[in-house]
């Protein structure tokens, strides 16, 4: 994945309370950005994508909420890509890789095992007064 975020012409931002509604609002927003964008709802990334932003976002309710009362879904695409990242103000950054290698379990290592057999990409971002984080996930389309 070579396309750098600021270069992707289509854009959405979302602001949600940390409450489980918010993992069917943000998918059922991403699904129409989508389609609004021109990626079909076919595209063989589109169901994993859905999964995996469901998945980030089920994790800030769980995880996040008390520190964290609102979450921000932010979704971006382009011709050959489609990011999108997950950010609330809780400082714990879990360690990404480490639902790989098998020392984690559940909805991350989910969401790696289908970015990565996706050929995506995932960060963890930190804010700058080190308070929050978004994740960030990018897909090929």
């Amino acid at each position: 994945m070579s396309t750098p975020l600021e270069a992707l012409p289509y854009r959405h931002v979302l602001t949600l309370p940390a409450m489980p509604s918010a993992v069917r609002t943000a998918r059922e927003t991403a699904e129409q950005a989508l389609v609004e964008w021109g990626v079909s709802p076919r595209h063989p990334t589109v169901g994993p994508a859905l999964l995996i932003l469901s998945e980030l976002v089920t994790n800030s309710v769980r995880h996040a909420a008390e520190l964290s009362p609102q979450m921000t879904v932010i979704y971006a695409a382009g011709q050959d890509c489609l990011a999108f990242a997950v950010h609330d103000r809780h400082p714990y950054q879990p360690p990404l890789y480490g639902a790989v290698t098998g020392t984690g379990t559940g909805g991350l290592a989910t969401v790696m095992e289908l970015t990565l057999g996706l050929g995506g990409t995932a960060v963890v971002r930190s804010d700058a007064d080190g308070k929050g984080k978004s994740i960030w996930i990018t897909l090929p389309l």
